[in-house]
């Protein structure tokens, strides 16, 4: 159901949040996915109309009609999007360049040593 060649617009912090619910099973209804991240944030199913309809809006969400009411899927892979979102980050705050990335986490100590290890190995693999 998801295609990974949709971009669409930036989604907020908040919508995000409604993205994960629906990667994470789809299609649901907004009751399902109020039932999910209301409660956690103290929203009510108003606002989770207001964020489905944001991300239909900007192409990220589609709906389908089932009866009176609306089922909702995401149009794009949790894969492409942390991807894109990957690559706004590095392009913003370091010019494009991961090395600067990884030197910051590592100076300010947010990388663990099995972090460390996990990238060198995939370094390794990268290079063969």
């Amino acid at each position: 159901m998801s295609d990974e060649s949709v971009q669409p617009e930036r989604i907020s912090e908040a919508e995000h949040a409604v993205m994960e619910a629906l990667w994470e099973r789809s299609p649901l209804t907004a009751q399902e996915v109020c039932e999910e991240v209301c409660g956690p944030r103290g929203w009510s199913l108003a606002t989770v109309k207001t964020l489905l309809s944001r991300l239909v809006a900007k192409q990220a969400v589609a709906t389908e009609p089932d009866g009176k009411r609306f089922l909702y899927s995401p149009k794009m892979a949790r894969e492409a999007y942390v991807g894109t979102e990957s690559r706004r980050l590095v392009d913003r705050l370091f010019g494009g360049r991961a090395a600067p990335l990884f030197a910051h986490l590592a100076q300010n100590e947010a990388l663990t040593e099995d972090d460390i290890a996990e990238i060198e190995a995939l370094l390794k693999e990268l290079k063969s």
